[in-house]
């Protein structure tokens, strides 16, 4: 049995009594839909697989030794590790007897998790960790994201991109391109553009809007920005949440984190360090900032006061404003 989905070889499953073709396997298993993150479908494939050893109580050693692949295969698909192989994930598929809707919805998964996002190619270049943001957003129904340090990458202008590319001389070096990371921002913000994209919705600590991250008539520009993004989409809401705000049960935020919806996987969190990223897929983990998420929420201001607020940080932050009121 051989599938191959660039060559176009066919493969029998159990379930059916005649040969699929590589169309018909496309048609079940991606429905017209646009890409999910291969990282999600990934580490959703993986728990399937443990589940089904689970429920058939084999070891992966045994399973390794029943479809020709070593035991460390198993154990780095389980793990979402790598690229899965469609004609392996069938095989597997085989020796538990799976069948019918089970099975297409396996291989759905695995079509996904196979998937070889834009963001790949140039990884290094545009950054590792916008690599990773450009990949849990994609497929996303909603993202949401509390901003304690910077303003929001998501709605940031080229020039405030460029001055924090420009600042951060240790975490920017070869083979990372400014020009590629530039790029690959705006290709992410498209993304809020599509009639399919998510919903976004962001709260922006005043913290991060009053230290200055970049030049004055740069912050100036991209504050207005976001204020003018948020009143132009019904799909985008920013929010500010003050410094004297009451956090119900003194919850005090200790990073920046972002919170992807997807429609068929869990929530996914992504927590932002100085140095790295760390996701969060745990459900009782990621169920924490889920609920500290609605406390900032709570705490915040109300839409309209703060792109108020942000508009008014924006024309106090321009060099005309500062001249008339110094005059």
């Amino acid at each position: 049995m051989i599938f191959n989905a660039e060559t176009g070889f066919t493969l029998t499953s159990p379930n059916l009594q005649r040969t699929r073709t590589t169309t018909e396997i496309r048609c079940i298993t991606q429905g017209g839909r646009g890409m999910i993150s291969t990282y999600v479908r990934r580490r959703r494939l993986g728990l399937e697989l443990i589940e089904l050893r689970s429920r058939h109580d084999m070891s992966g050693q045994v399973l390794a030794d029943k479809i020709g692949v070593a035991r460390q295969r198993i154990s780095r698909l389980e793990n979402g590790h790598v690229r899965p192989d469609l004609d392996e994930i069938i095989r597997i598929l085989s020796e538990f007897h799976i069948e019918g809707e089970e099975w297409a919805r396996l291989v759905a998964i695995a079509r996904d998790a196979q998937a070889h996002g834009w963001w790949e190619r140039y990884a290094d270049e545009m950054g590792q960790r916008q690599a990773l943001c450009a990949n849990l957003e994609a497929g996303a129904t909603a993202i949401l994201e509390y901003q304690m340090t910077f303003l929001p990458g998501l709605l940031q202008l080229p020039e405030f991109t460029q001055a924090r590319a420009d600042a951060d001389h240790d975490g920017n070096r070869p083979p990372f391109q400014p020009d590629r990371a530039l790029e690959a921002r705006q290709r992410r913000q498209k993304l809020l553009e599509r009639p399919d994209g998510p919903t976004y919705e962001v709260i922006i600590d005043e913290l991060a809007i009053r230290r200055r991250a970049a030049p004055k008539p740069i912050v100036a520009a991209q504050l207005l920005h976001i204020v003018e993004q948020t009143r132009a989409r019904t799909k985008l809401t920013a929010r500010v949440l003050p410094i004297g705000a009451h956090l119900a049960g003194y919850a005090i935020p200790r990073s920046a984190f972002f919170i992807y919806h997807y429609p068929d996987d869990p929530p996914v969190v992504m927590v932002d360090t100085a140095t790295t990223d760390y996701i969060v897929t745990d459900p009782a983990e990621a169920g924490r900032y889920l609920r500290l998420y609605d406390t900032l929420r709570d705490a915040a201001l109300s839409t309209e006061d703060s792109l108020q607020f942000l508009a008014q940080l924006g024309v106090e932050n321009q060099p005309s404003y500062r001249l008339e009121h110094t005059a």
